[in-house]
Formats: C-alpha cells, sequence, structure tokens
C-alpha cells in the first residue's frame, strides 16, 4: 500500500479538492499492524486519517476501503444506539487481513451536524421521532457529510479503484463524483442490537442502506465484530 505526502494544487473550482498528507507511521493496534497518515482538508480544516494495511491486497483485487465518519459514542464509548462501533471493528479486522485502507473522516458526527447537535437529536428520539425525523426537528440536514476530500485523499494514495466496504450506496455514487471507481460494494452489516434495531430499520426504509435485518437483534453478550476495548486475547487475525 503506497500513500502520497504530496499536496494538490489550491482548489479554484472544479479539480483537485486540496488536501495535504503527513508522514506514514506504523500503527500497532488490537486488530494487528497497520500503517497511519493525517491528511487535512485545506478548505476545512479538518484533519483525517488514513489506517492501511501494510499488506496488498490478495488475488490481484481492488484495496478495500472503509470511509468511516467519525462518531464519538459509537467509537470511543461503544455506545449501542447506533452501529458505529462495530463496523469500524469489523472494516479494521477485514482490512488488515484483506489489504486495503480505512478513511476515519472527522467533522463528520452525526452525518455531519456535530457532536452537540447529534446529542439533540438523540432526545428527540427518545420522545418517538426517528433519526431522519429528528434532524428534521432540528432544522438541520438529514445528512450533511461531503466525501470531496475523501476522494481526493484516495487519489492521492494512487487508490483509483476500490471495493468499498459500505452498506450505504450513496457514498459510491459520492466517490464516482470525486473521480473514484467502486467496482464492488463490500456489506459491512453487523448483528443489530435491540438498542439499534429502530435506527436501523429507518436507515434501511428512509436512507436506502442495503441492510437485511434478518436476524434477531443480539441482547447481551459480543457480536461478531468485536469493540476494540474487548479483550482480544483469543481474537485470531482473519475475520
Amino acid at each position: 500500500m503506497t500513500a502520497s505526502t504530496t499536496r494538490s494544487s489550491d482548489h479554484t473550482g472544479p479539480g483537485p479538492h486540496p488536501v495535504s498528507g503527513g508522514p506514514i507511521v506504523q500503527l500497532p493496534t488490537a486488530f494487528g499492524d497497520f500503517v497511519a497518515q493525517a491528511w487535512t482538508d485545506l478548505e476545512t480544516g479538518h484533519e483525517h486519517l488514513a489506517v492501511s494495511s501494510p499488506n496488498p491486497p490478495k488475488d490481484g483485487r481492488a484495496p478495500l476501503v472503509r470511509l468511516h465518519s467519525e462518531c464519538l459514542t459509537g467509537d470511543v464509548f461503544g455506545s449501542y444506539r447506533c452501529d458505529c462501533g462495530e463496523q469500524l471493528a469489523f472494516a479494521l479486522e477485514l482490512i488488515h487481513a484483506e489489504g486495503g485502507t480505512l478513511l476515519y473522516l472527522r467533522g463528520q458526527e452525526g452525518r455531519g451536524i456535530g457532536l452537540a447537535n447529534k446529542i439533540k437529536a438523540y432526545a428527540l428520539q427518545e420522545a418517538g421521532f426517528d433519526t431522519v425525523e429528528a434532524n428534521e426537528q432540528l432544522g438541520l440536514p438529514v445528512d450533511a457529510r461531503s466525501y470531496t476530500a475523501a476522494g481526493q485523499i484516495l487519489a492521492e494514495m494512487g487508490l483509483h479503484e476500490v471495493r468499498l466496504l459500505s452498506n450505504n450506496p450513496d457514498k459510491q455514487n459520492r466517490l464516482a463524483q470525486a473521480g473514484v471507481t467502486v467496482v464492488e460494494m463490500v456489506p459491512t452489516e453487523v448483528p443489530s442490537r435491540e438498542q439499534n434495531l429502530r435506527y436501523l430499520q429507518t436507515k434501511k426504509d428512509r436512507m436506502d442502506h442495503r441492510l437485511a435485518l434478518d436476524v434477531e437483534p443480539v441482547t447481551n453478550g459480543k457480536t461478531s465484530a468485536p469493540h476494540p476495548f474487548d479483550n482480544n486475547q483469543d481474537r485470531t487475525d482473519s475475520q
């Protein structure tokens, strides 16, 4: 896996989005050894992180790529209100095993509405609104995320054709607009939970996410995709 430390030209309309990449460093994790590179979106100031497997993709296939939107509650605190933390763990294990990159996109908390507004939306969900309705009640977009910088980062890293780890076809369309070809959509569905089943059902019904939701939700114990804080002593490196 190669990555660039070059800086694209200034963004003056159509053309490359201005991003700047830093040094590439080793990143040993509970999911295996990776290499990491920080990237700065020079238009917004947001700092993103590319976490890549040091192993090339198997059988000459296009690399796996996960665009993972920042989710403090799910990724750090292991919240079961969403499936973000478990999808993050699933993606890192699969990328380590098969080769590819996870782009951790900051500034995208709550599908781009920010942490404070996300907690306000949670309060509305507890009052009976679904995740789409809650954003609308706040006068906010249902999904305010942009993937322009992500597409440019992938291009700078030489990743022009990818296998996208996502249940969201909108990400495929957005990457295509940014000049990155998605040759395959690889599902990242993890077992639903009692606490997030309505949230996932709303994403399937109202946001066109490719979810089966045909199994009994997990009510206790671990799923097949452990959270990073789980004990990994007996875990193998394959998914």
